[in-house]
């Protein structure tokens, strides 16, 4: 299932190397068939959501003045993007996520050093 960002993201700015995800509803079942009580599900040291809307990456430090002085001056911040693009679905370790309700909806801010895989689909 490929979960594509709609407009009411549009207004979010995720901050720097951070990822936006929307956790993926997770069976209450064991594989043997017992019931989980929600709290066992939620305590679960590894989830999985799509990727709604990511940061812009990891900023890169600018020259000082002094040294490249004939430049001129350019106030650009420049980053190195992240791998996580939206619709991804990510594997990630909750330990460093943090949960936040927007809409009436849940989602987890990540770093992306907390996502250990990436789903893509590929767009032929």
């Amino acid at each position: 299932m490929h979960i594509t960002p709609d407009n009411k993201f549009k207004r979010l700015i995720v901050v720097g190397d951070r990822v936006l995800i929307k956790p993926r509803e997770q069976s209450d079942r064991t594989e043997s068939g017992l019931f989980l009580p929600p709290g066992v599900r939620d305590k679960e040291k590894i989830q999985t959501g799509y990727v709604m809307k990511t940061g812009p990456g990891y900023p890169i430090p600018l020259p000082s003045e002094e040294d490249e002085s004939w430049k001129g001056h350019d106030d650009q911040v420049k980053y190195v993007p992240l791998q996580a693009q939206e619709g991804d679905l990510a594997i990630f370790l909750q330990k460093g996520a943090f949960e936040v309700m927007y809409e009436g909806d849940k989602y987890f801010i990540v770093p992306q050093s907390s996502i250990l895989m990436l789903e893509r689909e590929e767009e032929l």
